[in-house]
């Protein structure tokens, strides 16, 4: 399939700053701005707020099957609804991300979700960020990225996340819980994190956000000449 505009699949490790940058990416080309791991949180929250275990397969998908989630763009910042109630910071707790892992690992949950990825990215003109875009949900993507940065800057930055959001906790716990993390991200029977074949990879250790943003804008806007030259 041929668009008009690419689909920028950005999949990698937590703690890279895949979030920041496609935010900032997608803002600078235009193009719409989907946060997949958003979608997985959100049913979560759903499943926490409706006093269901997020280990129940079943009833967990059939929230997952029900729940309208939706992205809007406000003052320049990603918004999240879920079932008409904005849960852009309830979906950030500790809390919601511990019962988020056993809602990305259903079958059924992945399945649907998936599928909404695709809807809303199947046109192009997305930047899309996740950990298996590039792999599952758009194998086809024409400028698949891997973000990946030192463990040790990694869990500086998510240190700095918890502390802005006035979160208790340790870096020491933070490098901790980010080793889990990525233990448990590259060994899920489904959605495993893992870089495309055909991925660039951008090491991001030193570089600043407007450095990453700076060096994929230039990656996309030479695709888009290209196509341009070759109609």
């Amino acid at each position: 399939m041929k668009r008009a505009k690419p689909i920028v699949a950005l999949d990698g490790p937590v703690g890279v700053g895949k979030s920041s940058v496609a935010a900032a990416l997608a803002q600078r080309l235009g193009f719409v701005y989907i946060d997949t791991g958003a979608m997985y949180r959100a049913v979560a929250w759903l499943a926490m707020r409706q006093g269901v275990d997020p280990s129940n397969q079943e009833a967990t998908a059939a929230l997952a099957g029900e729940a309208r989630i939706r992205f809007e763009h406000q003052d320049g910042r990603l918004r999240v609804w879920c079932n008409d109630e904005d849960v852009t910071e309830a979906i950030r707790t500790p809390e919601v991300s511990a019962a988020t892992s056993p809602v990305a690992d259903n079958p059924q949950v992945r399945e649907r979700l998936v599928s909404l990825q695709r809807e809303l990215g199947q046109d192009g003109g997305v930047v899309m960020e996740g950990r298996d875009i590039a792999t599952v949900v758009f194998p086809d993507a024409e400028l698949p990225f891997y973000l990946d940065a030192d463990p040790q800057v990694r869990a500086e930055r998510r240190y700095r996340q918890w502390l802005a959001m006035g979160k208790p906790v340790t870096l020491e716990e933070t490098y901790t819980g980010l080793m889990e993390r990525d233990r448990r991200d590259r060994t899920r029977p489904i959605g495993a994190l893992k870089k495309a074949e055909r991925a660039i990879v951008i090491d991001t250790t030193g570089l600043s956000l407007n450095e990453v943003v700076e060096t994929l804008y230039q990656r996309v806007q030479a695709w888009m000449q290209n196509r341009e030259e070759c109609l």
